[in-house]
């Protein structure tokens, strides 16, 4: 199943640029039949899969997922068999199952914990247009002192570059500017844009996931016409190209501290040091 972010893009190329299905599954290397399902399906509802109590299972299986996941960490000859487990279970926990059903669980959670995993470490948005946004900060020499300041950085999965700038506050108003200063050295805006859950956007979270936007905020999407995301709380891999960004940003550009007299020459510099730095392997592609 596709990523929403993906999915997102597939209804916009197709539904709203009038893009072919072709070549929108060539630029996602993607089945077209792929692409027209999603672009031409109404509602993405996932079905709720019915639950049954298994009453024997059902106090042994937390003890049967810590065993999992403790023994995917481990090669693969040095993990426990289903029948292994069956054992322990019996032996030391008063199981009364049969190991027919233990060996059930354990094929069905393996591979279910797997692909939580798999889809934990990959970069969630690889999809030309896209990019990431978050706030770092760096130590500045200024006016004799060492202070802390925060830099705003916009990072591209599927190039594998970045863009950033220097600011005095995380507030409103630096995020923006910083967002607008982008764009227009890009000379475009990218499609969607990822954010953290930053204050300058988002005013409050609700229980079912969705969000009240700043005024300010909502603004600035409507006048320069991209599409936001943002991550669920706690999830920073979903985020995670501009995380890693941010630290590469401050341990190539910004340490040992800078000393800078005025911020705004300052962050003209950025621009190219920035561009200079794409001559380099991407980190997936292999490739400069």
């Amino acid at each position: 199943m596709l990523a929403v972010a993906q999915i997102d893009y597939i209804r916009h190329e197709v539904n709203q640029k009038g893009e072919s299905y072709a070549d929108v599954a060539r630029r996602m290397e993607v089945d077209p039949r792929t692409v027209s399902k999603y672009a031409n399906q109404e509602e993405f509802k996932r079905k709720k899969k019915q639950k049954r109590k298994a009453r024997v299972m059902e106090p042994v299986k937390p003890i049967i997922d810590k065993w999992i996941k403790e023994d995917l960490k481990k090669k693969k000859k040095y993990q426990r068999t289903a029948k292994k487990m069956y054992e322990q279970l019996r032996d030391f926990h008063s199981f009364t199952g049969s190991d027919r059903t233990v060996r059930d669980y354990v094929s069905k959670r393996k591979k279910e914990l797997k692909e939580s995993m798999t889809e934990a470490a990959l970069p969630l948005e690889s999809i030309p247009g896209t990019a990431q946004v978050d706030f770092g900060t760096g130590p500045f020499n200024y006016d004799s002192e060492t202070i802390d300041l925060p830099y705003l950085v916009m990072s591209f999965p599927y190039s594998n570059s970045f863009y950033f700038q220097v600011f005095p506050s995380e507030n409103t108003e630096c995020l923006l500017e910083g967002l607008q200063r982008m764009f227009q050295h890009m000379g475009g805006v990218p499609k969607t844009i990822r954010f953290d859950n930053l204050s300058p956007a988002v005013n409050k979270i609700f229980s079912k996931g969705e969000r009240e936007l700043t005024d300010t905020f909502e603004r600035f999407v409507l006048h320069f016409g991209f599409q936001y995301e943002f991550c669920n709380p706690g999830k920073g891999n979903e985020k995670g190209h501009v995380e890693a960004m941010v630290k590469y940003v401050r341990n190539n550009f910004l340490l040992p501290e800078n000393r800078i007299i005025n911020v705004d020459h300052f962050n003209e510099t950025l621009w190219e040091m920035a561009e200079k730095d794409r001559d380099r392997l991407h980190y997936d592609k292999k490739i400069l």
